[in-house]
């Protein structure tokens, strides 16, 4: 299997535009991997009000005479079982980022990741019988990284199930790929069918 280190050039040559060695584009991962993170999230933590909480409303004792503070109903915050001030409710914790954020953080991120000497290039990427032992030798004959991930226009049913169980490799098609996932990986190998879509991607 013919493996190359990409470069920077490589990658200029492909009509792949990147971003390395400035802070430009440094907001724009930092926003779009705090998006991908916000949109994770539920948002479906939930609190009772003294309001909500479920129990009779009849005052507890009376006003006067017992020495003790005054108090209304049990449902009152300072009781257990008793409401919440200012608790979660459910929300929308979703952000949305432009198209062009999106574009100078896949920039950077690619970049980046070039210019540390991180990314490597194949002619192919397939596996010819479903077997995990086969996909396993031929990723270690490229890397010995400990997080891989694999870029590549498209990839066979053989290869697909060859590679489900291995965790430390992660098959992403180009159309697909996004920054948290190049960020994440210690080396990313990129099928040289690939370039096109990510030409378009960085456009």
């Amino acid at each position: 299997m013919s493996v190359k280190q990409l470069s920077l050039k490589d990658a200029q040559a492909a009509n792949i535009n990147v971003i390395s060695g400035t802070s430009k584009g440094n907001q724009a991962v930092h926003d779009l991997v705090t998006a991908y993170r916000a949109n994770r999230r539920t948002g479906s933590a939930n609190t009772k009000t003294r309001g909500e909480v479920r129990g009779s409303g009849k005052k507890i004792y009376k006003q006067k005479g017992t020495g003790g503070a005054r108090h209304g109903a049990r449902s009152a915050p300072i009781f257990v079982g008793g409401g919440v001030v200012f608790g979660p409710k459910p929300r929308d914790y979703s952000k949305k980022v432009t198209k062009s954020t999106r574009k100078l953080a896949l920039q950077k991120a690619l970049g980046e990741k070039i210019a540390a000497g991180e990314v490597a290039s194949v002619a192919s990427f397939a596996i010819a019988e479903v077997k995990t032992k086969s996909f396993v030798s031929a990723v270690a004959e490229i890397t010995d990284a400990s997080k891989v991930l694999i870029i590549a226009q498209s990839f066979d049913d053989k290869t697909y199930l060859s590679g489900r169980n291995v965790q430390h490799v992660q098959l992403i098609t180009a159309d697909e790929v996004n920054i948290e996932q190049i960020l994440h990986a210690t080396a990313v190998i990129v099928v040289e069918d690939a370039y096109e879509t990510l030409a378009k991607r960085t456009a």
